[in-house]
């Protein structure tokens, strides 16, 4: 079993994800300049700060049409500036791997392009965070079919250099207590790690059942973050 340590270079870059994956494994992605970057929004509303300056806020301003919101993943609250309004979503918990989890035991597959449709749909039922159109560009998507339906899936998002989220664990209503989730998150570790990255994620503090899954998995708390939507003036 392989165990893993986190530098102090890469707690830095976990405490601003959203920043360190659009300057790092995510940057052909990247629109704005040094002071504001964020995705397309066909990709996903994720958006970051190079610092709380009134300079960057404005840099900000500019990639947002009038009455877009985007979404901040911040150390720290922030407050918006003129023309920005800034609504707190609530604190979100990012874990990191301490190990690897073996082999899933099950088949899984891989899932692209032809199965956009039905990603989307799924996450439609269970609303595991914003999922777009091109959502699915992000990384490596895996999934389980069961009766020919998408039963579960689990895949990537953030990518700051040598770390990677694991994001959009869901299952079908009509699938669960199968442990699905398990056996995705066990088969996407091990491709993570077998590339020489770090996995980690977020979850929401009061989902506990999620957070059992993740801890039995060897991922463990390193802090919380603050989720807010900015909302460009119409």
């Amino acid at each position: 079993m392989h165990t893993f340590t986190l530098s102090s270079d890469r707690h830095a870059a976990l405490d601003r994800p959203v920043w360190s994956s659009l300057n790092g494994g995510h940057r052909h992605f990247a629109l704005g300049g040094p002071l504001a970057l964020r995705y397309p929004r066909e990709i996903g509303p994720f958006a970051a700060l190079r610092d709380d300056s009134q300079a960057a806020w404005v840099a900000l301003t500019a990639l947002l049409a009038p009455g877009e919101s985007v979404m901040l993943v911040t150390p720290d609250p922030v407050v918006g500036a003129d023309g920005l309004e800034a609504t707190r979503l609530g604190p979100v918990l990012q874990m990191v791997a301490t190990r690897d989890a073996g082999h899933a035991g099950a088949a899984t597959l891989l899932l692209g392009e032809d199965d956009a449709a039905e990603m989307r749909s799924l996450t439609g039922l269970t609303n595991p965070g914003p999922f777009g159109v091109r959502t699915h560009e992000l990384g490596e998507f895996l999934g389980i079919r069961d009766g020919g339906m998408l039963a579960a899936m689990t895949g990537e998002r953030m990518r700051p250099e040598g770390m990677v989220e694991v994001s959009a664990v869901c299952v079908h209503p009509e699938h669960r207590g199968k442990a699905y989730a398990r056996v995705l998150l066990v088969e996407k570790m091990r491709r993570i790690v077998d590339r020489g990255d770090l996995p980690f994620l977020h979850v929401y503090p009061d989902n506990a059942g999620a957070i059992a899954l993740y801890e039995s998995l060897g991922y463990v708390a390193r802090r919380t973050l603050q989720l807010t939507k900015v909302t460009a003036a119409e």
